[in-house]
């Protein structure tokens, strides 16, 4: 692990391989672990990182009032630390709402962007009624007594989590800190960036599980129509988690889309 310090807190990342750098953002309840097919499979070609955003992994706690801004100048600071210039930013569903605003703050160390199943916030992306059903129900699970607190969001796979990753995502899991999660979902109900989306000028790859539940391929579309000139790749029988339900799949496409653009 390395790690940079920023503002008094240390943030924490995997780096592997050599090449052009491709940076991954992981999900809510989810930490560097998450890419670990990526770290196996991209490294042959690629400058691979995978941080713990704060709040999560080996990474220094949350501060009080932490946005999206706060998010993506911590970032920059790993990004910065590799010396390798631009990098490929890829984010998985909170991640690539967090890669978006690593944009909007530091569009000059953004090579391409990779957006998997994600959002423009659950505000930019989602119906009104859909955004509350999911703050109420996020209520819930938070309000649970500590020892029948479940972090697992619902409709993550398109079918029984993959069994190569069962123990990665039950150590994940019980290393999910509740206010961090807290404060992400509260942020995604408040986070709209389509204003953001046809400013974006690097090339940028959506990758989408075809059978995502919770990014529906409605929101892909969005994305598709809003970014000028993104590419939409469809991983069939994928869900919201595709980075770990078609690893390979996932894989081929990230590796077509950067060795293209680096």
């Amino acid at each position: 692990m390395t790690t940079v310090q920023v503002n008094g807190m240390e943030i924490g990342y995997d780096r592997v391989g050599d090449g052009p750098p491709v940076v991954f953002l992981h999900g809510a309840a989810y930490d560097a672990r998450s890419w670990r097919p990526q770290l196996d499979d991209l490294a042959d070609e690629f400058t691979v990182v995978a941080w713990d955003e704060p709040g999560a992994g080996r990474s220094s706690d949350l501060p009080k009032s932490f946005g999206p801004a706060d998010y993506a100048h911590c970032l920059a600071a790993v990004v910065q630390s590799l010396r390798l210039g631009p990098a490929h930013i890829a984010g998985l569903s909170w991640g690539g709402t967090l890669a978006l605003e690593f944009y909007r703050q530091h569009a000059d160390l953004v090579r391409t962007l990779i957006l998997a199943d994600t959002y423009a916030g659950w505000k930019g992306s989602l119906p009104a009624q859909e955004v509350r059903a999911r703050v109420e129900g996020a209520q819930r699970m938070l309000d649970a007594p500590s020892e029948e607190f479940d972090p697992t969001l619902p409709g993550l796979f398109a079918g029984e989590p993959p069994a190569a990753y069962a123990s990665l995502l039950n150590a994940m899991d019980a290393a999910v800190r509740p206010e961090t999660m807290r404060a992400q979902l509260l942020l995604m109900a408040e986070t709209d960036q389509r204003d953001l989306l046809p400013t974006v000028s690097v090339p940028t790859l959506l990758l989408w599980g075809e059978q995502d539940v919770r990014s529906p391929l409605t929101v892909a579309r969005q994305f598709q129509e809003a970014i000028p000139r993104a590419e939409l790749v469809v991983i069939p029988e994928a869900g919201h988690v595709s980075n770990l339900e078609r690893a390979r799949d996932f894989n081929r496409a990230v590796r077509a889309f950067c060795r293209l653009h680096s």
